[in-house]
């Protein structure tokens, strides 16, 4: 794609990036039969392509985004399929990154949307928040007819019906390998996931610990920075992001760490981000080594090796691939084969690369198209018939389990139980299920 960005705005990082991005791009329209929106609504400008020429018009010309521009990149998921499925490489995460920076910076929403944003930021990052707004807001709940906004009626239907206290496994501690220690790691807490389902933080300790693995909780860690960055508030998302730095840096430097370890998928693929969203900063160096330690629990795992897999009944397990870990970390068969050889029978739905519509907080932000992606989905799951579905991500597990009967729980629960951990609470009133 031909670009006409002047000497004195490519001076600027961002714009010289999303420069090299515009021009990679060669207009085969490929990504559009991958994009979920431009499947749901069929506009051109719902697509990547169409997204990308809207991004180079405003960037380029350097003007004020219309709400024309706003509302189709507001409807984009950050799924990333489009960068799966681009025969060029185009990096769409980093130009739509760039583009919710600009819209943040230059165009005034309304006041309720500027209001619901403000509420998010400044809930859902921080855990003890967000576990008082989930009490609240399940008192809440019945009145949930009543919401004139739709935003509103979706963030009460999201309200699990049971909300777990804080886990003590969450405070800044170690926790010893239960066999002879072959790597140290630090395990990313996260934060929403800290207040909706404390059970895969300590299923994923103590997978860890069975499997030669010091796990360290270290102290200060906060969001990953995910939320913030993508409603294009860098401010927030860097100081997220650099506290984070700071915290793994100085176990880098102490005791040393062999990796980051993250079982929410959508943090993972910020995390491995750092290195980028900090190459102009004088973090840098230490942003390029956490990013670089970086992996995903399934990673870590299938590099070891599953052992002794053989504790948990036979299930049919349908896996769901979260977006932000087949497109944006390409992390595509190690949960599947984790799962196979903990000897359930994995099978994967229609469409499967197809997003769910969880995305962050785009369920929040964005329900009517949020709600027709989540019951595709959940048709193709519920049409193999599984025992459980599986997912890596806890938006994902979240949006699915609203809709369907089928229990829903993150990899890590299922390996932690075939390796001689509990069987998931989820799992607990199937009354079919025996240990093998």
């Amino acid at each position: 794609m031909q670009t006409n960005f002047s000497d004195v705005q490519l001076e600027d990082p961002a714009t010289r990036c999303s420069n090299e991005i515009l021009r990679s791009c060669v207009h085969c329209g490929f990504c559009t039969a991958t994009c979920p929106t431009y499947t749901v609504l069929g506009d051109e400008l719902d697509s990547p392509r169409g997204r990308i020429y809207l991004i180079k018009d405003m960037l380029e010309n350097s003007r004020i985004p219309d709400e024309k521009t706003v509302l189709h990149i507001d409807r984009c998921l950050s799924c990333l399929s489009c960068m799966t499925t681009c025969p060029s490489g185009v990096h769409y995460m980093h130009l739509v990154d760039h583009a919710r920076e600009y819209i943040e910076q230059f165009y005034k929403r309304r006041w309720d949307e500027r209001a619901l944003r403000w509420l998010l930021a400044r809930i859902l990052p921080y855990p003890g928040r967000f576990r008082l707004a989930l009490w609240g807001a399940k008192l809440a709940r019945p009145f949930r007819p009543l919401l004139p906004d739709a935003r509103l009626r979706a963030m009460l239907a999201m309200v699990p019906t049971r909300i777990p206290s804080a886990s003590p496994n969450d405070r800044p501690q170690n926790f010893p390998a239960t066999k002879t220690r072959q790597r140290r790691v630090a395990l990313l807490i996260g934060c929403v996931q800290r207040a909706l389902n404390t059970d895969i933080n300590d299923a994923t300790i103590r997978l860890l610990q069975r499997h030669g693995c010091e796990v360290v909780i270290p102290k200060g860690m906060v969001c990953c920075g995910a939320l913030t960055h993508h409603m294009g508030k860098t401010a927030e998302s860097l100081a997220f992001a650099a506290a984070n730095i700071e915290a793994l840096v100085a176990e880098l430097n102490g005791d040393g760490l062999d990796a980051v370890v993250i079982n929410t998928s959508g943090c993972g693929t910020t995390v491995k981000d750092y290195g980028h969203m900090f190459r102009n900063h004088p973090l840098a160096g230490d942003a390029a080594r956490v990013a670089a330690l970086a992996k995903d629990v399934s990673e870590v795992v299938a590099d070891i090796g599953l052992r002794d897999a053989d504790h948990a009944a036979p299930l049919r397990v349908a896996y769901h691939a979260a977006c932000s870990l087949q497109h944006g970390q390409q992390i595509r068969s190690a949960p599947k084969d984790l799962l196979k050889a903990a000897r359930f029978t994995v099978v994967e739905p229609r469409d499967s690369h197809i997003c769910c519509g969880s995305a962050g907080t785009y369920n929040l932000m964005q329900p009517k198209i949020s709600d027709e992606l989540k019951q595709r989905k959940i048709t193709t799951l519920e049409a193999i018939k599984p025992d459980v579905v599986s997912a890596g991500n806890i938006g994902c597990m979240m949006q699915i389990g609203s809709g369907t009967r089928i229990p829903v729980v993150h990899t890590v629960e299922l390996l932690d139980w075939a390796t001689g951990g509990p069987m998931p609470k989820a799992l607990a009133k199937v009354s079919t299920l025996t240990a093998a």
